[in-house]
């Protein structure tokens, strides 16, 4: 168990990576494309983000969820999305992640498909 790491997909609005880190600079917040990962599919996302035990922190609420939900009835283990509506106002995306990983660890979200805000 250790604190929880976050990948953001490529399509998170940057502010919302910005503001956890300025809000808690020791939250770990990497991007697909640091790892050149921003054109391969959802499923390989979550592949990445679990061989390097990252919960992925996306805005693609349709296809990342299938390729989550397609993994788990496969019984494939994939570390933990959070899912961020378009329709989410940047300071409320912010605050869930914020909360989240003080108050939470990495098992805590395995295999689970999570709509912000909590």
């Amino acid at each position: 168990m250790s604190r929880l790491r976050y990948l953001a997909d490529h399509d998170l609005n940057e502010h919302i990576v910005a503001g956890v880190l300025r809000r808690n600079p020791s939250i770990e917040f990497l991007r697909v494309r640091d790892f050149g990962l921003h054109e391969v599919t959802d499923r390989e996302v979550l592949s990445f983000a679990t061989l390097s035990s990252l919960v992925v922190v996306s805005h693609d609420v349709n296809t990342m969820t299938a390729a989550a939900l397609k993994m788990r009835s496969e019984g494939t283990l994939f570390s933990g999305l959070f899912l961020v509506p378009q329709s989410m106002r940047v300071r409320d995306a912010i605050e869930s992640l914020v909360l989240a990983w003080a108050v939470s660890d990495d098992s805590e979200w395995q295999n689970q498909a999570v709509f912000l805000p909590f």
